[in-house]
């Protein structure tokens, strides 16, 4: 009982979190930039990655429903890993969007259009779903004929792969591969942008332009920072039978922490986010006092 009201509180406050940040951008037109445009995409994202896999937990730990088809496991296991690749490559395109933004300050209007930016955002959805459709392809092919209960609140690789009566050294090796290309070549581009991000902010003479320019890039480096540290440890690794029990305690965070810590470090560590969000709720008084009245 007391995990499924903990899921319960981190599913709801994932959902409000996540669609205000939506909201926020949309009301306030200062917002209407490529750096926002992206977060409104991971925001989306982060409601379906948690409601594709938190529902079901809050069910399996009440005991109300403990099974699952082999269809239903299936797509969750899909959309779970489609979407987190997506956000792999999403966060890759931010990270691109902060280098343009900080390296090239006078050509980024022009370097990161709305149509470039919309691409960016294509490519990284459409990426994220075709990098994982021959793994799923594979994984549906396995063959069971043996135990039928999954060790986990949820359908991933390792469950599959562990209750499986065949050969499952390709789906194993297929899944390092994938995980390898999506998670350290996204990565890769993010260390990549950095690196030259660090490299022009050290070269900024005054104090004041170090600060300004750490602020528009200290959210985001926080937020991959906690998504790579537990996408890494989850996906790149040689086997899934040593690491089976570990996994489901760091799935904990990667699918229901980390979606609502988001929101909160975009709006505490962003000031033009916070500034809409007080101006929002300023609006929101007013005009509840007024109604009052």
């Amino acid at each position: 009982m007391s995990l499924a009201v903990l899921f319960s509180v981190i599913y709801v406050l994932t959902i409000v979190g996540n669609t205000s940040i939506i909201a926020l951008v949309r009301i306030h037109p200062q917002l209407h930039t490529p750096m926002y445009f992206f977060l409104c995409n991971l925001s989306f994202l982060e409601v379906w990655y948690t409601t594709a896999c938190v529902p079901k937990a809050i069910a399996v730990v009440l005991g109300t429903s403990q099974t699952i088809s082999f269809t239903v496991c299936l797509l969750q296991l899909f959309f779970l890993l489609s979407l987190g690749a997506t956000e792999c490559f999403l966060l890759a395109a931010m990270a691109y969007d902060r280098y343009l933004a900080i390296c090239h300050p006078l050509r980024y209007s022009t370097l990161m259009s709305s149509t470039f930016s919309a691409q960016l955002a294509l490519v990284s959805w459409l990426g994220g779903f075709l990098a994982i459709s021959v793994l799923a392809a594979l994984i549906s092919r396995l063959s069971f004929c043996g135990p039928n209960v999954i060790n986990h609140f949820i359908c991933n690789i390792d469950s599959w792969i562990v209750l499986s009566c065949t050969d499952t050294r390709l789906v194993e090796l297929a899944t390092f591969i994938d995980s390898f290309i999506v998670v350290m070549v996204s990565c890769a581009t993010t260390i990549v942008s950095y690196a030259f991000i660090i490299s022009t902010i050290l070269r900024i003479p005054s104090a004041q332009g170090w600060q300004k320019a750490f602020s528009t890039c200290s959210a985001h480096l926080t937020v991959v920072t906690l998504w790579y540290g537990s996408a890494i440890f989850i996906f790149v690794k040689p086997s899934a039978q040593s690491s089976l029990d570990l996994s489901k305690t760091v799935n904990i965070f990667n699918t229901m922490v980390t979606p609502l810590l988001n929101p909160f470090i975009y709006t505490l560590r962003n000031k033009e986010v916070k500034a809409a969000l007080g101006k929002t709720v300023s609006g929101m008084l007013s005009g509840f006092k007024k109604a009052s009245i």
